[in-house]
């Protein structure tokens, strides 16, 4: 078995009924997931590798600062979205089990994965060090082999041609610029 299929065979669609609950769970992947990817490993990464970088005091203030706060803010619309319309939470054991592409999810088809990345980043604005930036760097280039290589095969095999139709609408990582049409 190789570790791609290990990796999809640990998603699994959720059999929560509630709500609230997965909301709850969702709130737990939420304390992890930033615990360890945008408390802990930046922090490392910073001990590791204090070089400063010259980063104005208005980005590590006001970009990051909006970066941080538009990712957390669609982060929070996108658990909404799972919880409610998909059914299940970001957690690959508790994968929610309807394909859900409106909303945030209608403009990219990662948007949860964007949201969190705009958090790592804005922190390595923030610290601005060579470390942070690195990590921020590496993280967003392991998501996107684990989104292209994991996480899609595992959508596809999963809802199929609803899927499919869905890549083709909906761009992996950056939204297209103006309005989106009427019923996409």
């Amino acid at each position: 078995m190789t570790l791609r299929e290990a990796l999809q065979r640990v998603i699994r669609p959720s059999t929560t009924q509630s709500t609230g609950a997965l909301w709850a769970k969702s709130l737990l992947n939420a304390v992890l997931f930033f615990g360890v990817f945008m408390l802990a490993l930046p922090w490392l990464a910073h001990h590791l590798l204090p070089v400063a970088l010259p980063v104005p005091p208005g980005v590590r203030t006001w970009l990051a600062g909006a970066l941080a706060l538009a990712g957390v803010a669609a982060w929070v619309a996108c658990l909404d979205a799972f919880s409610r319309r998909g059914r299940g939470t970001p957690l690959p054991a508790d994968a929610p089990r309807e394909l859900v592409t409106s909303g945030l999810f209608g403009r990219t088809r990662n948007p949860i994965m964007t949201a969190e990345l705009s958090v790592i980043w804005a922190i390595a604005l923030h610290v601005a060090s060579l470390g942070v930036a690195l990590y921020a760097a590496a993280i967003t280039a392991l998501a996107h082999v684990l989104v292209v290589h994991v996480e899609e095969p595992e959508l596809r095999a999963r809802f199929g041609p609803s899927y499919d139709a869905y890549c083709r609408r909906v761009p992996r990582w950056l939204p297209r610029l103006g309005r989106a049409r009427l019923g996409e």
